[in-house]
């Protein structure tokens, strides 16, 4: 399996005969065929993480999965998953415009497991191509990204296409209850609470000689912003999205500070504190460090007027109420998000993830800006206000800047100071 995997040649055409195809006939195949077809763009670790929940499912569900594509920037990555899943040279393609073979292709569903920054430029080329997508969190790195998924939202929602995002917890067994509790007022209406990430770093890529500056962006992603979105984004994401979630809403402001002393690798920081605003005198304390040697903490928890929750672990307040056991099909919820996504298409009722995980994302990005200026930063500002300096605000890369082969390396190890006055590196 691992010869002959051609680099892909960016061809304009393919892509819009995808587009045709796709909306007439994919999502019919998807919904009664009995074998489902899945395509992956992005073969590292948490790709083919996915694509083995993806398959489990399947097999759940009694259905046969049949890997059609396998997509990366790069060679060996792509190599890899084609002998981990068996998958033959000619399905199989790399380079940083691989992902239109994908969208070209007759898969049903596809999962992006690509790199923050390129997930609303992927998530456009496979809902066009008539795709049900699996697009991993966090969607963006900035604000005009968010605003693109939304859209890309309402647009599945008009073609009948399913959108799932990486937010696994939405489909685990304990989170949905204890959301529904508090949803049902077991701890009356939410008055605070923390959510964190607290954590080391995840890992760190050296530059080889032979890296191009895109090469070594793409490879290194997780440190660097521009591609990564820094870890509050990348990360933290899946705590800020349990508040939003059982708030009801995002934050309408964030405060906070963070810095960098440790890191060797990118332009990232070590730490994020953040006080998010939700209105009605409701604040949520976010925190994530990547910091090694320190004290370790992932969750949330939320005060009550009545008691607390611990996310998906314990909850104190008023035991006359109760709500029935939400129904699983697996104890491992990046399994369970996967099924629910195949069987709302197969029942024609697709679920569309588009807006939680763009909001997730967005609520991120505040608190990211709000760290490296020093300012409090307004929902408004990213989502509602054209006139906001924060609106349009984007870093010195694009995606299509690596499909062009224009992509010039930040400059590394230097990152924002809060409070100095001076912008932000942006296009």
């Amino acid at each position: 399996m691992a010869e002959n995997i051609t680099r892909r040649t960016s061809l304009k055409s393919t892509v819009l005969a995808g587009t045709a195809v796709g909306l007439s006939t994919l999502t019919t195949h998807a919904a009664q065929s009995k074998t489902v077809k899945v395509a992956l763009v992005g073969c590292g670790g948490r790709g083919k993480a996915d694509l083995k929940n993806f398959q489990t499912a399947c097999q759940i569900l009694q259905l046969d999965c049949e890997i059609v594509a396998l997509a990366d920037a790069f060679e060996d990555a792509v190599i890899a998953a084609a002998n981990t899943f068996e998958v033959p040279a000619d399905r199989c393609s790399f380079g940083f415009d691989a992902y239109h073979n994908v969208a070209a292709s007759d898969a049903d569903f596809v999962l992006l497991v690509t790199p923050p920054l390129f997930r609303p430029l992927h998530l456009e080329a496979m809902l066009k191509a008539g795709k049900n997508v699996f697009v991993e969190k966090p969607v963006a790195v900035d604000a005009p990204g968010c605003r693109k998924v939304l859209e890309l939202g309402k647009f599945a929602t008009a073609n009948g296409l399913g959108i799932s995002a990486g937010m696994q917890r939405r489909h685990a067994a304990n989170y949905l209850k204890n959301q529904a509790l508090v949803q049902a007022g077991a701890i009356g209406p939410i008055l605070g609470g923390l959510v964190a990430w607290n954590g080391t770093v995840p890992w760190v890529k050296d530059r080889r000689p032979d890296w191009s500056d895109a090469d070594y962006l793409a490879r290194n992603w997780l440190n660097w912003v521009e591609i990564g979105g820094d870890h509050i984004v990348e990360q933290h994401v899946h705590n800020l999205d349990v508040a939003n979630w059982f708030i009801g809403h995002p934050p309408k402001s964030a405060v906070g500070f963070g810095g960098r002393a440790r890191r060797e690798s990118g332009n990232s920081f070590d730490f994020f504190s953040v006080d998010l605003d939700y209105g009605d005198n409701v604040h949520i304390h976010s925190q994530c460090r990547q910091i090694s040697g320190c004290f370790n903490r992932v969750g949330e928890e939320f005060r009550g007027s009545k008691g607390y929750v611990l996310g998906g672990g314990k909850l104190v307040g008023d035991p006359s109420i109760t709500v029935p056991d939400p129904k699983v099909d697996s104890d491992n919820d990046g399994v369970q998000e996967m099924i629910d996504m195949i069987r709302g298409v197969r029942s024609g009722n697709p679920l569309n993830e588009a807006q939680i995980v763009a909001e997730a994302t967005g609520t991120a990005i505040m608190g990211r800006i709000a760290c490296y200026t020093g300012k409090k930063i307004q929902w408004s500002d990213l989502f509602l206000n054209p006139k906001s300096e924060w609106y349009d605000f984007t870093y010195g890369v694009s995606p299509e800047d690596f499909e062009n082969g224009a992509v010039i390396l930040p400059p590394e190890n230097i990152a924002p100071i809060p409070g100095d006055g001076k912008p932000l590196r942006h296009r």
